[in-house]
């Protein structure tokens, strides 16, 4: 098989990582692998995996994108991939205006909700896949609920996962990363971590983060928290309210090593004020062992329901989260102990996706 991938940009993220996890395992199984993006850092990895990147800016949400349909038509008749998978909305939107027109040269065409999106028009793009892919449960729900019309028999759930062979207890950072870390940050020698990832912005939850720890800052003094994630430009001035609100606070920025200081972190925590379809940074957390404290809706309750029950609280109730936090911080082995054996795998995920891919494609 030939799939195509689309979505907006290959800078970072859960939607990025899982696209470049179904690319991997289309080279591994013998297919051609393309994904369309504006680019970003992770396109050296994509291509190291022996997929083919095609530079183009269809992911700007901008009406003038609209014009790209011929063009992008044009090329999807050249490619004549077997499959067009997009990931994202206004891509989304590209691919379907060019492949409603197409004739012979036509591709299967598959989209996947990877987000609780604003319900409309817009959105309802992301239901018009010959299948549409729901990221969890709780993203299925969403469909079921706000697009009716979605074909149940083209609805299918296909859950997010980890790689159990980078995610797991007992993995333990390098001497030499430990020793960078140090050097990079002695205020946090130590200390405890207790963390909120994730890009800088106002649906994180950083002002609840900061209301929990300045309630358990005088009973566990050696509690440090730091939020990792970087700041878009236009959030600038939010990171500037929140470093004067909490001057304690630590802010990493953007990091390739999340990984490493998830598994040397106590704690690691999910405030976001909106629900979330999944949420790949919990699961990786308690896939390492690390407690998980956040907010039970979406896909994080989700996620904590069947992994780590005790770490579920009430959203924006920072009483709630501070008692579950409290409990974490007062005996981080019995959390530990705590956290149950999940199914969410990425070779799982990969091998259903491309089973997806091959009955489109030999239905073709």
């Amino acid at each position: 098989m030939k799939v195509v991938q689309v979505l907006p940009a290959l800078e970072g993220g859960g939607v990025e990582q899982g696209t470049l996890e179904i690319a991997d395992a289309l080279v591994r199984a013998g297919h051609e692998s393309v994904v369309v993006s504006s680019g970003g850092r992770m396109v050296d990895a994509l291509e190291r995996g022996g997929s083919r990147h095609v530079h183009w800016r269809i992911g700007v949400k901008r009406p003038e994108v609209l014009l790209e349909v011929r063009r992008f038509r044009r090329w999807l008749a050249t490619e004549r991939p077997h499959i067009v998978h997009a990931r994202s909305r206004m891509p989304a939107w590209v691919c379907w205006l060019a492949w409603r027109r197409m004739a012979a040269t036509r591709p299967r065409f598959v989209t996947t909700v990877h987000g609780l999106y604003s319900v409309g028009a817009y959105s309802a793009v992301m239901t018009r896949g010959e299948r549409t892919i729901a990221v969890s449960d709780t993203a299925r729900r969403y469909v079921e609920r706000y697009y009716p019309r979605t074909p149940p028999q083209a609805l299918r759930t296909i859950h997010r996962g980890v790689d159990a062979e980078r995610y797991h207890r007992g993995f333990e950072p390098e001497s030499d990363w430990r020793e960078r870390w140090r050097g990079e940050f002695p205020q946090l020698v130590g200390k405890r971590l207790v963390l909120l990832p994730g890009r800088v912005t106002r649906l994180k939850g950083h002002r609840d983060f900061i209301a929990v720890l300045e309630r358990l800052r005088p009973e566990f003094p050696d509690v440090a928290g730091l939020v990792v994630g970087g700041t878009d430009p236009k959030h600038r001035r939010y990171e500037r309210e929140l470093r004067t609100l909490a001057p304690w606070l630590v802010f990493v920025g953007h990091r390739t090593d999340l990984r490493e200081i998830m598994a040397v972190a106590t704690a690691v925590t999910s405030f976001s004020t909106q629900p979330e379809s999944f949420g790949r940074t919990v699961l990786e957390a308690l896939s390492l062992g690390t407690p998980v404290v956040g907010y039970d809706h979406g896909g994080v309750g989700e996620i904590l329901a069947k992994t780590f029950p005790p770490g579920r609280a009430r959203p924006s109730d920072v009483e709630d989260t501070t008692a579950k936090l409290r409990c974490v911080l007062a005996d981080e082995g019995a959390a530990r102990r705590a956290i149950r054996k999940h199914d969410f795998d990425v070779n799982r995920m990969c091998a259903q996706t491309l089973a997806l891919y091959c009955e489109l494609a030999e239905a073709a």
